[in-house]
């Protein structure tokens, strides 16, 4: 596929973690610009005064750690239904944070409406954010629709995906290495963009290229699908699929089946189970799981339509150990969003969303298309994290540890990614912007931005 890159510009400072100790309250005499109007009207452009009580000084209104300050107030006043407080913090935040601004700025402006949805959704501070809500449209109204070679080239401007693709490519070569048939479940976000590749290499086995199924968990028909959004069928998909594997000498069967996250994909899980049944040893079960495991529910989803207290994540991956597996990957985001209450899932997810903000300005330009598809994409994540709730909240991801305990606890053990997998990603990551790195951590690979974590990318097999 064709490489997308742009010319590394200088980066801004490292988003500053910490600095949670500021107390509530504004003192808003800052000499700031003028105010900016709400697109749709809805703020005077002087602020509503605030009780005296509450004014106190928060220092530098553009630096990140006073944003994210702000947003916290924000979301504590929107919780209690303060619809004065809301009203003073909602007029900061959008005179200091313009949407196209810098990276913090553009940071904290989508962070501004998922609160303002989530106001919106739940009906706490109607008379505040009934003035806003109309020009604070939804993240979801701007994901856009991707033709199949729109999307691989999107996915080719940054190492996001295709680390986790690469790595993941690597060690299933390796584990489907003497089997005649291989068969990859794709558990994934991305609609089979990794799969190319996959194909390519089996079809440079030594021993020859094996014949190739793909199940696919289809999760489009989902309340909360998570973008890229495809505007083809899977059956079209399937088909070019089909096709090209077919010019690489691969025989290939293609096959989809709806499926959800909120109930840990039992419908396909139901479907492997009995074609299970009818093996003879020569087939090589590949499970692909590429930023979707995070979807299901976890623990502090609460009841989510079962009778038993279960945890969903559990459930799903001993289902996926009871099936024998020669392999599980396991690409994911590092980063825990699965706190119960909406200031600590803004804690974590400003100081995990700030690096797709910060990198893209080494690699598309500001006002382009793809620019705005890309933070459309990541606004929409945004507002997942902060303005769902039960299962449509499916932006829950957990950090490398706690999945590594889980796949142990479901009787998985790690497998170590080779030295010339570990090449590769880091031939690949050369392409990029020089922020992008890589370093192992235990027996996983870890991609970086600025040397903090980013993606990880985990490969396990039956203890």
């Amino acid at each position: 596929m064709m490489q997308f890159t742009h010319a590394a510009v200088t980066a801004s400072p490292l988003h500053p973690n910490g600095a949670h100790g500021l107390g509530l309250g504004l003192f808003l005499d800052v000499g700031a610009p003028r105010a900016r109007q709400w697109p749709a009207g809805g703020f005077a452009s002087t602020p509503p005064p605030l009780p005296t009580s509450s004014k106190i000084s928060l220092g530098n209104l553009n630096s990140a750690g006073c944003m994210e300050q702000l947003l916290v107030h924000c979301a504590n006043a929107i919780e209690a239904n303060d619809a004065t407080l809301t009203q003073q913090i909602l007029w900061v935040l959008n005179n200091i944070a313009p949407s196209d601004g810098d990276s913090n700025q553009r940071l904290t402006a989508a962070f501004l409406c998922a609160l303002v949805t989530r106001a919106s959704r739940t009906g706490a501070c109607k008379a505040v954010t009934a003035a806003v809500a109309a020009a604070v449209e939804s993240a979801a109204l701007h994901v856009h629709r991707f033709t199949a070679v729109e999307l691989a080239s999107f996915i080719d401007l940054t190492p996001w995906h295709r680390f986790g693709y690469m790595a993941a490519n690597a060690a299933i070569l390796d584990a489907v290495e003497g089997f005649p048939v291989v068969h990859v479940v794709d558990l994934s976000t991305t609609h089979c963009m990794q799969i190319p590749t996959l194909i390519d290499m089996l079809a440079s086995r030594a021993e020859g290229p094996p014949i190739l199924r793909l199940t696919v968990a289809d999760v489009a028909s989902c309340s909360s699908a998570p973008p890229p959004v495809l505007d083809m069928s899977y059956d079209e998909l399937g088909a070019k699929l089909v096709n090209f594997a077919r010019s690489r000498n691969v025989s290939m069967d293609f096959r989809v089946v709806p499926t959800s996250p909120a109930d840990a994909f039992s419908s396909l899980v139901d479907q492997l189970r009995v074609q299970q049944l009818v093996l003879d040893g020569t087939e090589a079960l590949v499970f692909n799981c590429h930023m979707l495991l995070h979807a299901v529910p976890d623990e502090t989803a609460g009841s989510v339509s079962l009778a038993q207290s279960v945890s969903l994540r559990t459930m799903l991956l001993k289902s996926l150990r009871a099936l024998e597996p020669a392999l599980v990957v396991v690409a994911e985001e590092d980063a825990d969003f699965t706190a119960g209450d909406v200031v600590g899932r803004l804690r974590a997810a400003f100081n995990f969303m700030w690096i797709p903000y910060d990198a893209v300005d080494t690699f598309l330009p500001k006002g382009s298309e793809q620019r705005r598809w890309y933070e459309a994409e990541v606004g929409w994540k945004v507002e997942n994290v902060l303005a769902q709730e039960g299962v449509d909240r499916v932006e829950r991801q957990e950090d490398r540890t706690r999945w590594g305990q889980r796949m142990r606890g479901a009787g998985f053990r790690p497998v170590a990614f080779g030295e010339e997998a570990a090449g590769e990603v880091r031939t690949m990551l050369n392409e990029h912007a020089a922020g992008w790195g890589m370093k192992r951590e235990d027996d996983d690979l870890m991609l970086t931005w600025k040397g903090h974590n980013v993606v990880f990318a985990s490969a396990w097999a039956p203890s």
